[in-house]
C-alpha cells in the first residue's frame, strides 16, 4: 500500500503508555504477595544501570516469570525448542513469539548481549512517536548528515526542513541513519542526550540487558541489546497504528525543502525482503513489516510483526545471520515450524 494522504494518517490518535503508572501498580500486587516486593527492589535497584544489571544479575532471567512484567509479556527463563528449526549455531540468537496467547514459541539465546545494528531505530521510532508531534517540521542539522557512502541515508541535506512523519518513514522504511540522527536532536537536542532518554526508557519497558549510545545502530562496542529486549521494545511500538501504518507500507515519497525553498522528493522502500517483494513468506503467513540491520559485528539482523491465517499475532526476530538470503531463509523455516507447532 503507497501511503499518499498523510493528514488522515496524523489525525489517529496515539495511544499513551503510562510504564511508570503500570510498574508501580505491579509492585503494589507484589507487595500483598509478601517476599516477593523484597526482590522486585533489587530488581529496580539494579536496572539503574543496565550493565550492571546483566553483569551482577545475569540478567535476571527468572524477573520475567514474576508479576511485575509478565501479567501481558511472552516470558521464559531459559532456551525454547521448537520442532522443525533446531538451534543454529550460525545464528547469535532468534526468538518467535504468539502474542494472543503471551507464549515463547522459540528462544535461542534470548538474553545473549549482541549488537543490534539498525534494529536500534525501532527504540527511536518508540521515542519520536511517544515525545514528538508529527507534524513539527524538523530542521536537519550538518552533524545529521554526515555519514559515510556507505552507510545507509535517506538523502537529507544540511537545512533541509522535514516533518517528523517523513523522518520516521525514512527511519523506518529506508533505515536511513540520517533521519535517526535527526530525530534524536528534535527530541533530546542531540544524540548524546537522546541516547540517555534510550537507556531510561528502555529500562523501563523491563530491557535491562541494553545499552544505547546513538539513535541508529552503527556499531560502537557500548551499544548492545538482546533478542528478548528487542521483542520488548518492538512489542510497545506495535500496539502504535502510526508505527503499524508505516511498517506496512511497500514505499512511501518523502518531501523535502530545501534551504532555499526547493522542494524535493524522496521515495523510500522498506529494507526488509518481505515488504520489498525480494521474498515470499510461507503460505499462511503475512508478514506486515519490522526492521532490519546490518553490519560487519552484528550481522544481519531482522525483526518482524505477522499474523497467519487465524490472525493471531506474532513477533519474530533472527540476529546474526551470515548474509540476507541465510537470514530470510532461516525466517521462512522459523514460520514454517511455528504454524505447524501451533496447528
Amino acid at each position: 500500500m503507497k501511503c499518499t494522504d498523510k493528514r488522515r494518517r496524523r489525525r489517529r490518535k496515539r495511544r499513551k503508555h503510562n510504564i511508570a503508572a503500570g510498574i508501580a501498580v505491579s509492585l503494589g500486587i507484589i507487595a500483598v504477595c509478601g517476599g516477593g516486593a523484597a526482590g522486585a527492589y533489587f530488581y529496580l535497584m539494579q536496572a539503574e544501570d543496565p550493565v550492571i544489571a546483566y553483569e551482577e544479575t545475569n540478567y535476571d532471567q527468572a524477573m520475567y516469570e514474576g508479576t511485575l512484567f509478565a501479567q501481558d509479556l511472552c516470558v521464559a527463563a531459559n532456551d525454547v525448542q521448537l520442532s522443525g528449526f533446531e538451534d543454529e549455531d550460525t545464528l547469535h540468537a532468534a526468538g518467535l513469539f504468539e502474542l494472543d496467547n503471551d507464549s515463547v514459541i522459540y528462544g535461542y539465546h534470548l538474553y545473549d548481549k549482541l549488537y543490534p545494528a539498525s534494529t536500534t531505530k525501532i527504540m527511536t521510532a518508540y521515542l519520536a512517536l511517544k515525545y514528538g508531534n508529527l507534524d513539527d517540521v524538523v530542521t536537519v542539522s550538518s552533524h545529521a548528515t554526515d555519514f559515510n557512502w556507505d552507510e545507509v541515508t535517506c538523502g537529507l541535506r544540511e537545512g533541509d526542513q522535514v516533518t517528523l512523519y517523513d523522518l520516521l518513514c525514512g527511519l523506518l522504511l529506508k533505515s536511513g541513519n540520517d533521519c535517526g540522527t535527526a530525530i534524536a536532536e528534535y527530541i533530546s537536542g542531540s544524540e548524546e542526550a537522546f541516547a540517555e532518554l534510550m537507556n531510561t526508557e528502555a529500562r523501563a519497558l523491563g530491557a535491562t540487558g541494553t545499552h544505547f549510545v546513538n539513535p541508529h545502530g552503527l556499531h560502537d562496542e557500548n551499544h548492545y541489546t538482546t533478542a528478548y529486549d528487542l521483542y520488548l521494545i518492538f512489542n510497545q511500538c506495535v500496539k502504535n497504528e502510526t508505527f503499524m501504518e508505516i511498517i506496512s507500507m511497500d514505499s512511501y515519497d518523502g518531501t523535502l525543502t530545501g534551504a532555499d525553498g526547493t522542494v524535493r522528493s524522496e521515495t523510500w522502500v522498506p529494507s526488509n525482503y518481505y515488504s520489498n517483494g525480494t521474498v515470499d513468506a510461507p503460505e499462511g503467513i503475512r508478514v506486515f513489516g519490522g526492521k532490519t540491520g546490518t553490519t560487519d559485528q552484528a550481522g544481519c539482523c531482522v525483526i518482524l510483526y505477522s499474523e497467519d491465517l487465524q490472525q493471531k499475532p506474532y513477533i519474530s526476530v533472527i540476529m546474526g545471520a551470515e548474509d540476507k538470503n541465510f537470514l530470510y531463509q532461516e525466517m521462512n523455516r522459523l514460520f514454517t515450524a511455528g504454524i505447524e507447532d501451533q496447528e
